[in-house]
């Protein structure tokens, strides 16, 4: 198997263009303590030539254009491209969908929530004659055709930012039902995991990744406040629909039991002091056995194990 970070970002990337937060400003000075994120995003292959996207982001196209893997190359018209499939319905998860909409076959897989938040309006560029929509069901396994399986599965979240009530007593968090999903990914009895938004751990999580050979993981914020301390935005990461990294709730905690082989940070805010090589907090990630997710990150998983 073959997974290719296209982005690994959180909403905005970094530099957000409107953020002069430190790892923004260091980001746009293109300062060596700090690389540059686009929006976050998976393509997965099993065999190199067919690929399916995890997230389809607004910075879809610049993302194709930097990784050579999705370039055309048979046809006049051609794109290796095959599937999308969208684990929640936030812009920064659907948007690219519609750099997608020049008459190129692909399968589009969403739950029933999530798939209605890409029908009518803009949207409607998507040539329902080119492009095939499968509403798919929460623990439904998806043959895509391409030698590995996809099946959604709850992560706890919140419904997309566009869609919340005015009414913050009316905004369920940390909902678990299809707005918020992950993948598996599985090939045979192997198993690997893109969960972009996780708000909670829960037991049905733990006992899903136990074991797991990659997860790449929703890891917006170092802090659950940390947002809010560093004056960029009156809300927590929960708030938000995610879990911190650090803490007695978060991600490194709640993972560190479930024997994974290997851990993978994407979604990581502008905010979060973890993206700068040379911070403490970095350290304590790396130190914790997980490796802080970019953009060109490749994974290749070889078929047999030595």
């Amino acid at each position: 198997m073959r997974f290719l970070v296209l982005g690994a970002g959180a909403g905005g990337g970094v530099p957000q263009w409107n953020c002069l937060c430190e790892n923004c400003r260091l980001a746009f000075a293109r300062d060596g303590r700090i690389a540059q994120r686009t929006q976050a995003s998976v393509a997965v292959s099993a065999d190199g030539d067919n690929w399916v996207l995890l997230s389809a982001t607004p910075d879809l196209r610049q993302q194709i254009i930097a990784n050579p893997e999705l370039h055309p190359r048979i046809a006049p018209r051609h794109s290796p491209i095959k599937g999308v499939f969208t684990p929640n319905g936030d812009v920064d998860n659907i948007a690219g969908l519609l750099v997608m909409r020049e008459m190129q076959p692909f399968t589009l897989w969403a739950t029933k929530s999530i798939m209605a938040n890409t029908m009518g309006g803009v949207f409607g560029v998507l040539n329902p004659d080119v492009v095939k929509r499968e509403t798919v069901e929460l623990e439904q396994v998806i043959d895509t055709g391409f030698g590995f399986t996809l099946t959604p599965f709850i992560t706890p979240g919140k419904i997309p930012l566009y869609l919340e009530s005015p009414d913050e007593s009316q905004i369920e968090f940390g909902a678990e039902g299809e707005n918020t999903v992950g993948v598996e990914i599985r090939q045979g009895g192997r198993r690997f995991y893109y969960m972009p938004s996780v708000a909670r751990m829960t037991d049905a999580l733990r006992k899903r990744l136990y074991g797991a050979e990659l997860v790449f993981i929703d890891g917006t914020t170092f802090e659950d406040d940390e947002m809010i301390r560093l004056g960029l935005l009156n809300k927590t990461a929960w708030r938000m629909g995610h879990m911190a990294m650090n803490g007695e709730k978060g991600t490194i905690a709640a993972l560190a039991p479930l024997a994974i082989e290997r851990r993978v940070f994407v979604h990581i805010n502008n905010s979060n002091p973890a993206l700068r090589h040379d911070s403490p907090e970095r350290a304590q990630v790396e130190a914790a056995g997980w490796e802080i997710g970019y953009d060109g990150m490749r994974i290749d998983i070889p078929e047999a194990r030595a």
